[in-house]
């Protein structure tokens, strides 16, 4: 039986103070779907004004759940996949049939699952030239765009619990890519093996729309790190990402938070 008596309603934790906006929801499930309706609202934007739509997504397990969810939900049926380009953050200089490729995962999906035509799916070559050939059909296929608006839509990224995003790893060469290079090779004692290519931050930072998707536990001690301040870029590159005439938004989940597992002790007591 049930003791009578007032019910404390535990406070949700505070949003943590990021550049650009925090959006803060409950559970990964909740942020995901912030973050997916975002991106459909560009696509159809975009779709609309432009006759096209630039997307370039990150690998991981942490976004996955999401992209499935573009294509099943019902909610983003509406995502005009036939007029959207996929473009790829970062990826590991691997077969794309190797377990380890991002776009062996992503592609393959979407591939089955989208109706997208195949010459839009744009997979990173992972040959030595590899930053020069994905360069040269990015800056290909965006010049059909009016001057101004050649650049991608909308970028998803994540945040690894050293602070790296794409495959700009603390102390890595990519991090200093000359500011006219949109795409870079990857390699050293700083990167986490295999050898990489990623965007740089000038494309990234030219971005009409930047997301960076951070939930779990596990992230929310790299959450304190960035608040505390006093990193350089090089040490937390997602610090590097600060866009330029774009908007930078976080999607962020209560375990995430700082605070929150002093909430949950809370509830358990």
């Amino acid at each position: 039986m049930l003791e009578d008596g007032p019910i404390e309603l535990v406070p949700d934790p505070p949003a943590p103070e990021l550049p650009g906006t925090v959006v803060l929801r409950r559970d990964a499930d909740a942020a995901m779907t912030a973050l997916a309706t975002d991106l459909l609202l560009q696509a159809k934007a975009c779709a609309r004004q432009f006759g096209s739509f630039h997307l370039a997504l990150s690998g991981g397990s942490t976004p996955m759940p999401m992209y499935r969810r573009l294509l099943y939900d019902p909610l983003f049926r509406d995502l005009p996949w036939r007029q959207t380009h996929v473009w790829m953050v970062d990826e590991r200089r691997v077969p794309h049939g190797d377990e380890r490729s991002n776009f062996g995962e992503i592609g393959e999906l979407l591939r089955d699952h989208s109706g997208i035509p195949a010459e839009q799916l744009h997979a990173m070559p992972i040959e030595d030239d590899g930053d020069v050939q994905y360069e040269r059909e990015l800056r290909s296929v965006l010049e059909w765009r009016e001057r101004g608006h050649d650049r991608l839509d909308f970028v998803v990224l994540g945040m690894g619990g050293e602070l790296h995003t794409a495959s700009l790893f603390p102390g890595s060469p990519a991090i200093e890519a000359p500011d006219d290079r949109l795409i870079a090779l990857n390699d050293g004692p700083a990167v986490t093996p295999p050898p990489r290519i990623t965007m740089t931050y000038t494309l990234l930072n030219a971005s009409r729309s930047l997301a960076v998707l951070v939930t779990g536990a596990k992230k929310r001690p790299a959450v304190e790190r960035l608040i505390a301040g006093g990193l350089s870029r090089q040490e937390a590159p997602i610090l590097g990402i600060d866009p330029v005439g774009g908007e930078l938004r976080w999607y962020i989940d209560h375990d995430a938070c700082p605070g929150s597992e002093h909430r949950q002790a809370e509830i358990s007591q």
